[in-house]
């Protein structure tokens, strides 16, 4: 029988090509299609060609009845509302406003929600990876979803400021480049420092954590 407090994850592989996967058709392809329009033809095209991909992408998933992810829908809706923003006003610095300023709505999120025992940060894990109960309602891990929630809080705080700083000064083109390495190299340092507590917080908790592992399978009737 399995240890009660031992969980089972994907492989780090699985998980990586996943989020890499949803990461380019939810945000780097977006703004890598507004960047090449922009420098080739006008403002607006690249706002338009922007949207048109996601809107792309959600189609033929649900042409080839895959599942959606809630990350695309949300970047999808909110870009809606940045499209119409910017055609309406042609501004640059209004269309990336939007995004920036909700860097400090996450922040806020994730540090009221802190004290609670179970924080915002803590119910999005969940619908990644399906903990049970025993995990979930453990102390350590309570603790740890705890502080990891003002971590990430701080994070989005200090991402939302630099942002905003480099969107009110740079140009479009560089504020694109230089927004974008530095929000995703603050983030994956994040992630992985997370992670390393996560896992130090589960050793400490005398919970064990296997990636990749494959149930036995069942024997023939």
């Amino acid at each position: 029988m399995r240890h009660p407090h031992t969980i089972d994850l994907p492989s780090f592989r699985n998980l990586v090509v996943g989020g890499g996967r949803h990461l380019l058709e939810s945000t780097l392809v977006p703004a890598g299609l507004f960047y090449l329009l922009l420098t080739l033809v006008s403002f607006d095209s690249g706002v338009i060609a922007a949207l048109c991909w996601s809107v792309a992408v959600i189609g033929a998933r649900l042409a080839l009845r895959k599942k959606i992810p809630a990350v695309l829908l949300l970047t999808t809706a909110l870009l809606v509302a940045r499209t119409v923003l910017g055609l309406v006003t042609g501004s640059a610095f209004l269309y990336f406003l939007q995004p920036t300023l909700q860097n400090f709505l996450v922040a806020g999120l994730f540090l009221i929600s802190a004290p609670f025992n179970k924080p915002l940060l803590a119910r999005l894990a969940g619908d990644f990876c399906a903990f049970p109960e025993t995990l979930s309602g453990h102390p350590g891990m309570r603790r740890f979803f705890q502080r990891v929630s003002v971590l990430w809080g701080l994070v989005f705080a200090v991402n939302g400021g630099v942002t905003l700083l480099m969107l009110a000064r740079e140009t479009v083109g560089s504020f694109l480049m230089a927004s974008t390495a530095g929000s995703y190299s603050l983030i994956g340092l994040a992630i992985a420092g997370s992670l390393w507590w996560f896992r130090r917080s589960l050793r400490s908790a005398g919970i064990t954590l296997r990636m990749g592992h494959r149930p036995a399978a069942l024997p023939a009737a």
